[in-house]
């Protein structure tokens, strides 16, 4: 049985351009989850030692607040693929078999090691070009598909790496050493270390969360979840469509089980990536204020002035501290963010809580909402009718009721928030020495930020301004699966809050 993983980390990751700007290779996010944390997930019972050194204080600050497998890290000396080794065989007893990896390799569901033990073993590429082969029990410096030296190696003991240098090409060293190994296929296992891989990974049509599977059957769409995470918003999920159902509420797909949810695929587009007219944005907004009011008015209840307190700050707060030692610029006073010097939350918590008392707690009845109506959420069809999609169906510590005010905040989200295009890494964050650069790309909305707000009735402007702030301050651990996206959901909310505070 192999018990260690000896993770290779290190590296600038240049061929990953400005995914790794601000974080090293092993937790630029692939299919909603670290590249590395695929490994953790495949063998959460093995002890890993993650070699890193480029943005090293990253690795580990993130690893602190998000790895639930065993783990220790190592600061590699040198470079290369050799860096580190030497070290991290310390973590490793004597006689115990383990397995080493490069940190950008996702290994296929088939590929099992716990039987690998009394040989030494070799990954070889069934998919993917390789720079190094093995052929014939022999390394060779020639590009291959179909016997690349995938990065992937099971040694039966620590001994096998006597010698090995400080710094320098690993497999350069093993064939020198004459090194031999019996070979595994890597059917399946992909290689995300070049742009060009990472975005052939990232095209599927439909993304998850990384709580959620998503399987399509024609017109049919099978959702279910993965882990108890996803299984508790689930229950909520399908309890929030039995409960409009009851009302006969048609702005939702076409239902056909509960467990696992299986609802027909919408013949329609997402409203972020809709090419519309300004007229016909004009239309869609009509009709999604239309939508929201008519289900806020299907049935509404009293307000439950903890559940406010809960949903906009008590979860904030507690979300923004869990990530707090991960922020660059966290523990000053002021960020100065886009040019404008910002009042940092971790600093103004007592301002933060006046408000949202004066602001955002003199309701006195709670609707019927969805939760989560972002542009993300909403789909709109050829008619541009709305169909509203994955709702959140909790507010605070109420099921299914909640503020209306959330719900108008969500969409405005999406208007003038450009979040879809946040959600789907259309950003770019630079962390200079004493500032921080954040453009998001648009959805292309934002001209009608005040005509949405001006259809609203009774509508407080300033209170979906402050949710708004609100909301992107809560996308921190939300996020969690990309350092740039946890950074830069806090810078987003620290800028927009200074507007409000």
């Amino acid at each position: 049985m192999v018990e260690y993983v000896i993770i290779q980390a290190g590296g600038k990751g240049t061929r990953l351009k400005k995914l790794t700007q601000n974080k090293p290779k092993g937790i630029v996010p692939v299919n909603n989850l670290p590249i590395i944390f695929h490994l953790f997930n495949k063998y959460p019972q093995k002890k890993f030692i993650i070699i890193g050194d480029y943005k090293h204080e990253v690795l580990e600050e993130y690893l602190e607040s998000f790895c639930k497998v065993k783990y220790v890290t190592v600061k590699a000396k040198g470079t290369g693929t050799c860096a580190g080794i030497g070290e991290a065989l310390k973590y490793i007893p004597d006689g115990f078999p383990f397995m080493l990896i490069w940190s950008d390799l996702i290994l296929g569901t088939d590929t099992d090691i716990n039987g690998l033990s009394e040989e030494n073993y070799i990954g070889i590429s069934k998919d993917f070009e390789c720079r190094w082969s093995y052929k014939e029990g022999r390394f060779v410096e020639q590009p291959s598909y179909e016997h690349g030296v995938a990065g992937m190696f099971v040694f039966k003991d620590k001994e096998q790496l006597v010698g090995i240098p400080q710094e320098g090409e690993l497999v350069r060293w093993m064939e020198e050493n004459a090194r031999t190994f019996k070979e595994i296929g890597l059917y399946g296992t992909r290689e995300v270390g070049t742009m060009i891989a990472l975005q052939e990974t990232e095209n599927d049509e439909y993304r998850c969360r990384p709580f959620n599977s998503m399987e399509i059957k024609g017109n049919i769409i099978v959702k279910r979840p993965i882990d108890e995470q996803g299984r508790k918003l689930a229950i909520r999920e399908v309890n929030w469509y039995r409960e409009v159902q009851k009302y006969k509420f048609e702005q939702i797909p076409k239902l056909y089980e509960f467990e696992p949810l299986t609802m027909e695929k919408i013949d329609g587009k997402n409203i972020f990536i809709t090419d519309l007219t300004l007229e016909q944005k004009q239309v869609v907004i009509d009709n999604l204020v239309s939508s929201l009011e008519r289900l806020h008015d299907l049935k509404r209840v009293p307000a439950d002035i903890f559940s406010i307190m809960e949903a906009y700050y008590h979860k904030t707060i507690k979300r923004l501290e869990s990530v707090r030692d991960l922020i660059p610029f966290a523990n000053q006073r002021y960020i100065r963010i886009n040019g404008r010097n910002c009042r940092n939350p971790y600093f103004y918590k007592e301002n933060f809580r006046k408000k949202v008392k004066e602001l955002l707690c003199d309701t006195n009845e709670f609707a019927l909402i969805h939760g989560d109506c972002t542009f993300s959420n909403t789909m709109v069809d050829s008619d541009l009718n709305i169909i509203f999609l994955d709702p959140r169906g909790y507010f605070g510590f109420q099921e299914l009721y909640g503020d209306e005010y959330y719900d108008w905040a969500k969409v405005y989200y999406s208007i003038n928030g450009d979040y879809d295009q946040f959600n789907n890494k259309h950003f770019e964050l630079l962390i200079k020495e004493n500032e921080i650069i954040l453009n998001i790309s648009t959805n292309g909305w934002k001209d009608l930020g005040d005509y949405f707000l001006s259809r609203i009735k009774d509508c407080n402007p300033m209170k979906i301004k402050f949710l708004h702030a609100i909301i992107w301050l809560s996308l921190t651990t939300y996020a969690w699966e990309d350092y740039d996206s946890i950074c830069g959901a806090f810078y987003n909310g620290t800028y927009l809050l200074e507007e409000v505070l």
